[in-house]
Protein backbone atom coordinates (compact mmCIF):
# COMPACT_ATOMS: atom_id res chain seq x y z
CA UNK A 1 0.00 0.00 0.00
CA UNK A 2 2.84 2.25 0.64
CA UNK A 3 4.53 1.81 -2.77
CA UNK A 4 1.32 2.83 -4.60
CA UNK A 5 0.84 6.26 -2.44
CA UNK A 6 3.94 6.77 -3.32
CA UNK A 7 3.90 6.31 -7.20
CA UNK A 8 0.59 8.31 -7.02
CA UNK A 9 2.86 11.03 -5.61
CA UNK A 10 5.35 10.75 -8.42
CA UNK A 11 2.81 10.94 -11.14
CA UNK A 12 1.82 14.23 -10.56
CA UNK A 13 5.35 15.71 -9.95
CA UNK A 14 5.63 14.38 -13.62
CA UNK A 15 2.84 15.97 -14.86
CA UNK A 16 3.41 19.11 -13.78
CA UNK A 17 7.36 18.85 -14.83
CA UNK A 18 5.81 18.23 -18.10
CA UNK A 19 3.03 21.11 -18.13
CA UNK A 20 6.10 23.79 -17.33
CA UNK A 21 7.70 22.74 -19.64
CA UNK A 22 5.13 22.56 -22.29
CA UNK A 23 4.34 25.86 -20.95
CA UNK A 24 8.06 27.41 -21.68
CA UNK A 25 8.37 25.96 -24.84
CA UNK A 26 6.27 28.63 -26.73
CA UNK A 27 8.22 31.44 -24.93
CA UNK A 28 11.24 29.84 -26.09
CA UNK A 29 10.25 29.61 -29.66
CA UNK A 30 8.79 33.26 -29.55
CA UNK A 31 12.35 34.90 -28.33
CA UNK A 32 14.57 32.77 -30.77
CA UNK A 33 12.31 33.82 -34.05
CA UNK A 34 12.56 37.37 -33.01
CA UNK A 35 16.25 37.54 -32.51
CA UNK A 36 16.51 35.30 -35.73
CA UNK A 37 14.40 37.75 -37.82
CA UNK A 38 17.01 40.57 -36.27
CA UNK A 39 19.86 38.50 -36.56
CA UNK A 40 19.28 37.40 -39.93
CA UNK A 41 18.37 40.70 -41.34
CA UNK A 42 21.51 43.22 -40.23
CA UNK A 43 20.37 44.28 -37.03
CA UNK A 44 23.94 44.87 -34.66
CA UNK A 45 24.62 41.84 -32.34
CA UNK A 46 24.13 44.30 -28.88
CA UNK A 47 20.71 45.24 -30.20
CA UNK A 48 19.22 42.16 -31.32
CA UNK A 49 19.89 40.49 -27.88
CA UNK A 50 18.98 43.88 -26.16
CA UNK A 51 15.23 42.90 -28.27
CA UNK A 52 15.62 39.37 -26.82
CA UNK A 53 16.14 40.22 -23.32
CA UNK A 54 13.56 42.90 -23.34
CA UNK A 55 10.97 40.67 -24.61
CA UNK A 56 11.91 37.78 -22.27
CA UNK A 57 11.43 40.42 -19.00
CA UNK A 58 8.27 41.20 -20.05
CA UNK A 59 6.98 37.54 -19.87
CA UNK A 60 8.58 37.46 -16.75
CA UNK A 61 11.54 35.09 -17.41
CA UNK A 62 15.50 35.92 -17.71
CA UNK A 63 16.96 35.42 -21.43
CA UNK A 64 20.04 35.28 -23.02
CA UNK A 65 21.32 35.24 -26.46
CA UNK A 66 24.79 33.83 -28.16
CA UNK A 67 25.21 34.81 -31.30
CA UNK A 68 28.37 33.40 -33.67
CA UNK A 69 28.05 32.66 -37.60
CA UNK A 70 25.82 30.84 -38.44
CA UNK A 71 24.03 30.01 -35.50
CA UNK A 72 21.84 31.90 -32.91
CA UNK A 73 21.26 30.40 -29.30
CA UNK A 74 18.37 31.86 -26.84
CA UNK A 75 18.97 30.62 -23.33
CA UNK A 76 15.90 30.95 -21.18
CA UNK A 77 16.07 30.06 -17.25
CA UNK A 78 13.05 28.02 -15.95
CA UNK A 79 13.16 28.19 -12.20
CA UNK A 80 17.37 28.61 -12.33
CA UNK A 81 17.64 25.73 -15.37
CA UNK A 82 19.05 26.35 -18.61
CA UNK A 83 16.65 25.75 -21.41
CA UNK A 84 18.69 26.87 -24.88
CA UNK A 85 16.87 27.29 -28.53
CA UNK A 86 19.05 27.16 -31.68
CA UNK A 87 18.24 28.51 -34.99
CA UNK A 88 20.70 27.73 -37.95
CA UNK A 89 21.13 31.38 -39.18
CA UNK A 90 23.71 33.20 -40.69
CA UNK A 91 23.59 37.39 -41.08
CA UNK A 92 24.07 37.30 -44.60
CA UNK A 93 20.96 39.61 -45.74
CA UNK A 94 20.15 43.38 -45.13
CA UNK A 95 16.53 44.33 -45.16
CA UNK A 96 15.55 47.35 -43.15
CA UNK A 97 11.86 47.11 -43.84
CA UNK A 98 11.97 43.64 -41.19
CA UNK A 99 13.92 44.56 -39.09
CA UNK A 100 11.90 47.86 -38.07
CA UNK A 101 8.96 46.12 -37.98
CA UNK A 102 10.44 43.33 -35.74
CA UNK A 103 11.50 46.03 -33.35
CA UNK A 104 8.00 47.82 -33.54
CA UNK A 105 6.71 44.60 -32.68
CA UNK A 106 9.14 44.11 -29.53
CA UNK A 107 7.88 47.39 -28.77
CA UNK A 108 4.55 47.17 -28.35
CA UNK A 109 5.01 43.84 -26.65
CA UNK A 110 7.31 45.29 -23.88
CA UNK A 111 4.41 47.72 -23.45
CA UNK A 112 1.84 45.65 -23.30
CA UNK A 113 0.32 47.23 -26.56
CA UNK A 114 0.04 43.44 -28.07
CA UNK A 115 -0.46 39.79 -26.77
CA UNK A 116 2.03 37.01 -26.66
CA UNK A 117 -0.31 34.80 -28.23
CA UNK A 118 -0.53 37.42 -31.40
CA UNK A 119 3.14 37.77 -31.47
CA UNK A 120 3.97 34.70 -33.59
CA UNK A 121 1.54 35.36 -36.26
CA UNK A 122 3.09 39.04 -36.44
CA UNK A 123 6.63 37.45 -36.84
CA UNK A 124 5.14 35.07 -39.62
CA UNK A 125 3.80 37.68 -41.38
CA UNK A 126 7.47 40.04 -41.10
CA UNK A 127 9.21 36.99 -42.16
CA UNK A 128 6.73 36.35 -45.30
CA UNK A 129 6.85 40.02 -46.45
CA UNK A 130 7.24 40.67 -50.36
CA UNK A 131 10.58 41.38 -51.30
CA UNK A 132 11.31 44.96 -52.90
CA UNK A 133 10.45 44.38 -56.32
CA UNK A 134 12.48 43.35 -59.41
CA UNK A 135 11.72 46.53 -61.54
CA UNK A 136 12.19 49.20 -58.14
CA UNK A 137 15.26 47.19 -57.58
CA UNK A 138 16.69 47.23 -60.89
CA UNK A 139 16.05 50.68 -61.74
CA UNK A 140 17.64 51.98 -58.25
CA UNK A 141 20.57 50.33 -58.97
CA UNK A 142 21.19 51.83 -62.17
CA UNK A 143 20.75 55.46 -60.86
CA UNK A 144 23.13 54.60 -58.00
CA UNK A 145 25.85 53.35 -60.17
CA UNK A 146 25.50 56.44 -62.25
CA UNK A 147 25.49 58.47 -58.72
CA UNK A 148 28.55 56.83 -58.35
CA UNK A 149 30.03 57.40 -61.59
CA UNK A 150 28.79 61.21 -61.25
CA UNK A 151 30.64 61.64 -58.00
CA UNK A 152 34.07 59.79 -59.38
CA UNK A 153 34.36 62.25 -62.32
CA UNK A 154 32.02 61.22 -64.88
CA UNK A 155 30.03 64.23 -65.99
CA UNK A 156 29.59 62.95 -69.95
CA UNK A 157 25.13 61.57 -70.17
CA UNK A 158 26.27 58.83 -72.78
CA UNK A 159 28.82 57.31 -70.32
CA UNK A 160 26.61 57.56 -67.68
CA UNK A 161 24.00 55.78 -69.30
CA UNK A 162 26.34 53.14 -70.22
CA UNK A 163 26.70 52.97 -66.24
CA UNK A 164 23.12 52.50 -65.59
CA UNK A 165 22.43 49.88 -68.43
CA UNK A 166 25.26 47.68 -67.30
CA UNK A 167 24.43 48.05 -63.66
CA UNK A 168 20.33 47.22 -64.14
CA UNK A 169 21.35 44.49 -66.21
CA UNK A 170 23.48 43.16 -63.51
CA UNK A 171 20.83 43.88 -61.29
CA UNK A 172 18.16 41.63 -63.01
CA UNK A 173 20.98 39.06 -63.40
CA UNK A 174 21.85 39.12 -60.11
CA UNK A 175 18.29 39.15 -59.01
CA UNK A 176 16.93 35.75 -60.35
CA UNK A 177 20.10 33.78 -59.42
CA UNK A 178 19.53 34.54 -56.05
CA UNK A 179 16.07 32.96 -56.47
CA UNK A 180 17.38 29.76 -58.36
CA UNK A 181 20.43 29.23 -56.50
CA UNK A 182 20.44 30.84 -53.30
CA UNK A 183 23.97 31.35 -52.79
CA UNK A 184 24.98 35.32 -51.99
CA UNK A 185 28.19 34.28 -53.78
CA UNK A 186 27.01 33.44 -57.09
CA UNK A 187 25.00 36.36 -57.85
CA UNK A 188 27.59 38.38 -56.76
CA UNK A 189 30.16 37.53 -59.29
CA UNK A 190 27.64 37.17 -62.03
CA UNK A 191 26.65 41.10 -61.99
CA UNK A 192 30.76 41.78 -61.75
CA UNK A 193 31.53 39.66 -64.77
CA UNK A 194 28.49 41.47 -66.47
CA UNK A 195 30.20 45.15 -65.78
CA UNK A 196 33.32 43.56 -66.58
CA UNK A 197 32.15 42.44 -69.99
CA UNK A 198 30.35 45.73 -70.69
CA UNK A 199 33.21 47.82 -70.25
CA UNK A 200 35.68 46.08 -71.90
CA UNK A 201 32.93 46.39 -75.27
CA UNK A 202 33.12 50.09 -74.51
CA UNK A 203 36.81 50.27 -74.05
CA UNK A 204 37.25 48.16 -77.50
CA UNK A 205 34.78 50.20 -78.90
CA UNK A 206 35.57 53.28 -77.82
CA UNK A 207 32.29 53.96 -77.06
CA UNK A 208 32.36 57.55 -74.52
CA UNK A 209 34.65 59.31 -71.80
CA UNK A 210 35.86 57.54 -68.48
CA UNK A 211 35.82 54.13 -70.11
CA UNK A 212 37.43 52.20 -67.50
CA UNK A 213 34.44 53.64 -64.96
CA UNK A 214 31.51 52.60 -66.99
CA UNK A 215 32.91 49.38 -65.69
CA UNK A 216 34.34 49.99 -61.99
CA UNK A 217 30.89 51.72 -60.97
CA UNK A 218 28.55 49.46 -61.49
CA UNK A 219 30.75 46.80 -59.01
CA UNK A 220 31.08 49.82 -56.59
CA UNK A 221 27.15 49.20 -55.86
CA UNK A 222 28.44 45.59 -54.88
CA UNK A 223 29.94 46.38 -52.11
CA UNK A 224 28.76 44.62 -48.71
CA UNK A 225 29.37 47.57 -46.59
CA UNK A 226 26.59 46.74 -43.77
CA UNK A 227 28.71 43.42 -42.96
CA UNK A 228 31.81 45.49 -42.71
CA UNK A 229 30.45 47.87 -40.43
CA UNK A 230 28.54 45.13 -38.02
CA UNK A 231 31.76 43.30 -37.86
CA UNK A 232 33.60 46.25 -37.14
CA UNK A 233 31.08 47.34 -34.44
CA UNK A 234 31.33 43.52 -32.88
CA UNK A 235 35.49 43.77 -32.92
CA UNK A 236 34.73 46.92 -30.81
CA UNK A 237 32.52 45.18 -28.08
CA UNK A 238 35.04 42.25 -28.08
CA UNK A 239 32.43 39.89 -30.25
CA UNK A 240 35.67 38.85 -31.88
CA UNK A 241 34.57 35.54 -33.67
CA UNK A 242 31.72 36.97 -34.69
CA UNK A 243 32.83 40.19 -36.28
CA UNK A 244 35.97 38.19 -37.86
CA UNK A 245 33.54 35.79 -39.31
CA UNK A 246 30.93 39.03 -40.82
CA UNK A 247 34.32 40.87 -42.02
CA UNK A 248 35.78 37.34 -43.91
CA UNK A 249 32.14 36.76 -45.42
CA UNK A 250 32.16 40.69 -46.65
CA UNK A 251 35.75 40.42 -47.78
CA UNK A 252 35.20 37.13 -49.50
CA UNK A 253 32.29 38.90 -51.39
CA UNK A 254 34.73 41.60 -52.83
CA UNK A 255 37.01 39.14 -53.78
CA UNK A 256 34.37 37.81 -55.72
CA UNK A 257 33.49 41.17 -57.04
CA UNK A 258 37.01 41.89 -57.91
CA UNK A 259 37.30 38.39 -59.75
CA UNK A 260 34.30 38.62 -61.87
CA UNK A 261 35.39 42.65 -62.69
CA UNK A 262 38.68 41.42 -63.98
CA UNK A 263 37.36 38.41 -65.75
CA UNK A 264 35.25 40.41 -68.03
CA UNK A 265 37.92 43.00 -68.80
CA UNK A 266 39.99 39.51 -69.85
CA UNK A 267 37.14 38.79 -72.11
CA UNK A 268 38.34 42.23 -73.95
CA UNK A 269 42.23 41.59 -73.38
CA UNK A 270 41.03 44.68 -71.33
CA UNK A 271 43.14 45.83 -68.14
CA UNK A 272 42.33 48.26 -64.93
CA UNK A 273 45.44 50.59 -64.30
CA UNK A 274 46.44 50.90 -61.15
CA UNK A 275 46.36 54.32 -59.90
CA UNK A 276 44.56 56.13 -62.36
CA UNK A 277 43.30 59.97 -61.06
CA UNK A 278 40.02 61.16 -60.15
CA UNK A 279 38.48 64.46 -61.63
CA UNK A 280 37.27 67.36 -59.66
CA UNK A 281 33.75 67.44 -59.55
CA UNK A 282 31.96 70.48 -58.66
CA UNK A 283 30.16 70.55 -54.94
CA UNK A 284 26.41 70.61 -56.47
CA UNK A 285 26.79 67.53 -58.95
CA UNK A 286 28.89 65.70 -56.03
CA UNK A 287 26.20 66.32 -53.27
CA UNK A 288 23.28 65.79 -55.49
CA UNK A 289 24.71 62.74 -56.59
CA UNK A 290 25.82 61.40 -52.88
CA UNK A 291 21.80 62.00 -52.57
CA UNK A 292 20.87 59.84 -55.51
CA UNK A 293 23.38 57.04 -54.41
CA UNK A 294 22.11 57.23 -49.93
CA UNK A 295 18.33 56.78 -51.94
CA UNK A 296 19.43 53.50 -54.32
CA UNK A 297 21.24 52.06 -51.56
CA UNK A 298 18.21 52.39 -49.03
CA UNK A 299 16.27 51.07 -51.36
CA UNK A 300 18.53 48.20 -51.85
CA UNK A 301 18.05 47.43 -47.78
CA UNK A 302 14.09 47.54 -48.31
CA UNK A 303 13.89 50.79 -46.56
CA UNK A 304 10.36 52.21 -45.98
CA UNK A 305 9.96 54.91 -49.35
CA UNK A 306 8.38 57.45 -46.35
CA UNK A 307 12.04 57.10 -44.07
CA UNK A 308 14.62 57.30 -47.00
CA UNK A 309 14.77 61.31 -47.20
CA UNK A 310 16.04 61.41 -43.49
CA UNK A 311 19.57 59.70 -44.93
CA UNK A 312 19.35 61.18 -47.81
CA UNK A 313 19.70 64.44 -46.60
CA UNK A 314 22.30 63.42 -44.38
CA UNK A 315 24.26 61.75 -46.59
CA UNK A 316 24.18 64.51 -48.67
CA UNK A 317 25.47 66.69 -45.61
CA UNK A 318 28.33 64.64 -45.38
CA UNK A 319 29.05 64.27 -48.76
CA UNK A 320 29.57 68.41 -48.63
CA UNK A 321 31.36 68.41 -45.91
CA UNK A 322 33.80 66.00 -47.63
CA UNK A 323 33.79 68.03 -50.15
CA UNK A 324 35.31 71.05 -48.68
CA UNK A 325 37.95 68.74 -46.43
CA UNK A 326 39.06 67.35 -49.53
CA UNK A 327 38.64 69.97 -52.63
CA UNK A 328 38.74 73.09 -50.50
CA UNK A 329 40.67 72.17 -48.08
CA UNK A 330 43.55 70.14 -49.95
CA UNK A 331 43.63 67.37 -46.97
CA UNK A 332 43.56 63.55 -47.59
CA UNK A 333 40.85 61.41 -49.09
CA UNK A 334 40.47 59.30 -45.95
CA UNK A 335 40.82 62.62 -43.91
CA UNK A 336 37.63 63.68 -45.54
CA UNK A 337 35.93 60.06 -45.06
CA UNK A 338 36.50 60.05 -41.26
CA UNK A 339 34.69 64.02 -40.90
CA UNK A 340 31.65 63.00 -43.24
CA UNK A 341 31.27 59.69 -41.31
CA UNK A 342 31.86 60.87 -38.28
CA UNK A 343 28.64 63.43 -39.09
CA UNK A 344 26.70 61.18 -40.38
CA UNK A 345 27.12 58.61 -36.80
CA UNK A 346 26.58 61.59 -34.77
CA UNK A 347 23.10 62.41 -36.27
CA UNK A 348 21.95 58.62 -37.39
CA UNK A 349 22.65 57.05 -34.25
CA UNK A 350 19.64 58.19 -32.33
CA UNK A 351 17.54 58.45 -35.64
CA UNK A 352 18.58 54.65 -36.38
CA UNK A 353 17.25 54.20 -32.25
CA UNK A 354 14.00 56.43 -32.82
CA UNK A 355 12.85 54.28 -36.65
CA UNK A 356 13.82 51.36 -34.90
CA UNK A 357 16.07 50.51 -38.05
CA UNK A 358 19.52 48.92 -38.01
CA UNK A 359 22.60 50.95 -37.53
CA UNK A 360 24.86 49.67 -40.39
CA UNK A 361 22.15 49.87 -43.14
CA UNK A 362 21.20 52.88 -42.54
CA UNK A 363 24.68 54.25 -41.90
CA UNK A 364 26.31 52.81 -44.78
CA UNK A 365 23.62 53.70 -47.08
CA UNK A 366 24.40 57.35 -45.98
CA UNK A 367 28.58 56.82 -46.47
CA UNK A 368 28.23 54.60 -49.43
CA UNK A 369 30.08 57.25 -51.65
CA UNK A 370 32.86 57.27 -49.84
CA UNK A 371 33.73 53.27 -50.18
CA UNK A 372 37.29 53.14 -51.80
CA UNK A 373 36.03 50.17 -54.17
CA UNK A 374 37.58 51.60 -57.22
CA UNK A 375 41.04 51.89 -55.24
CA UNK A 376 40.32 47.76 -54.45
CA UNK A 377 39.40 47.13 -58.38
CA UNK A 378 42.49 48.91 -59.46
CA UNK A 379 44.64 46.65 -56.91
CA UNK A 380 43.27 44.00 -58.77
CA UNK A 381 44.21 44.62 -61.82
CA UNK A 382 47.75 46.16 -61.13
CA UNK A 383 48.20 42.33 -59.34
CA UNK A 384 46.79 41.05 -62.42
CA UNK A 385 49.03 42.85 -64.58
CA UNK A 386 52.61 42.06 -62.49
CA UNK A 387 51.60 38.37 -63.10
CA UNK A 388 51.29 38.77 -66.30
CA UNK A 389 54.31 40.91 -66.99
CA UNK A 390 56.55 39.14 -64.18
CA UNK A 391 60.19 40.24 -64.32
CA UNK A 392 59.12 42.69 -67.76
CA UNK A 393 56.83 45.16 -65.44
CA UNK A 394 57.67 48.01 -64.76
CA UNK A 395 59.22 49.55 -61.51
CA UNK A 396 56.55 52.01 -60.87
CA UNK A 397 53.47 49.10 -61.21
CA UNK A 398 53.96 47.94 -57.81
CA UNK A 399 54.41 50.85 -56.24
CA UNK A 400 50.76 51.48 -57.68
CA UNK A 401 49.67 48.55 -56.22
CA UNK A 402 50.72 49.23 -52.82
CA UNK A 403 49.43 52.44 -52.85
CA UNK A 404 46.16 51.50 -54.31
CA UNK A 405 45.11 48.83 -51.65
CA UNK A 406 46.88 51.18 -49.09
CA UNK A 407 44.45 54.11 -49.47
CA UNK A 408 41.87 51.67 -50.04
CA UNK A 409 42.75 49.54 -46.45
CA UNK A 410 43.26 53.42 -44.94
CA UNK A 411 40.06 54.92 -45.95
CA UNK A 412 38.12 51.93 -44.67
CA UNK A 413 39.94 52.63 -41.62
CA UNK A 414 38.73 55.88 -41.18
CA UNK A 415 35.44 54.99 -42.07
CA UNK A 416 35.09 53.19 -39.59
CA UNK A 417 36.32 54.89 -37.31
CA UNK A 418 34.60 57.85 -37.98
CA UNK A 419 31.05 55.68 -37.23
CA UNK A 420 31.78 53.60 -34.67
CA UNK A 421 33.25 55.75 -32.30
CA UNK A 422 30.31 57.80 -31.48
CA UNK A 423 28.18 55.42 -31.85
CA UNK A 424 29.40 53.95 -29.10
CA UNK A 425 29.62 56.77 -26.85
CA UNK A 426 25.88 57.57 -27.72
CA UNK A 427 24.89 53.95 -26.96
CA UNK A 428 27.26 53.96 -24.03
CA UNK A 429 25.38 57.32 -22.40
CA UNK A 430 22.41 56.17 -23.48
CA UNK A 431 22.91 52.99 -20.81
CA UNK A 432 24.10 54.71 -18.09
CA UNK A 433 21.04 57.06 -18.34
CA UNK A 434 18.87 53.90 -18.37
CA UNK A 435 20.61 52.66 -15.17
CA UNK A 436 20.43 55.69 -13.37
CA UNK A 437 16.37 55.65 -14.19
CA UNK A 438 16.19 52.43 -12.57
Amino acid sequence: MSHERAAERVVPAADAAQAAEAAVEPTLNLLLETGELLFLNGQTTQRTATAVRQMGTALHVRADVFARWGELTVRLWDRGVPRDGIAAVAPTNVDMGKVSATMKMVDRFITRGIEAGAAPAMLRDIRHSPPLSALRLILMTGAGAAALGVIFGVLQLFSLALIALSAMLGAGVRRWLLRVSGSPLLPTFAAALIAGIVGAVVVDMHLGAAQQLVAVCPCMVLVPGPHFLNGALDLARTEISLGVARITYASVIVLMICAGLLLGLAVGAIGLPASAGATAVPLLYDVIAAGVAVAAYGTFFSMPWRMLPIPVLIGMLAHAARWFVVAAAGLRIEVGAFVACLIVSLMLTPIAERLRLPFAGIAFASVVSLIPGVFLFRMGGGLLALIALGAKAPTGLLQDVIVDGATAFVVMLAMAFGLIIPKLCIDRFRHGQAQAAR
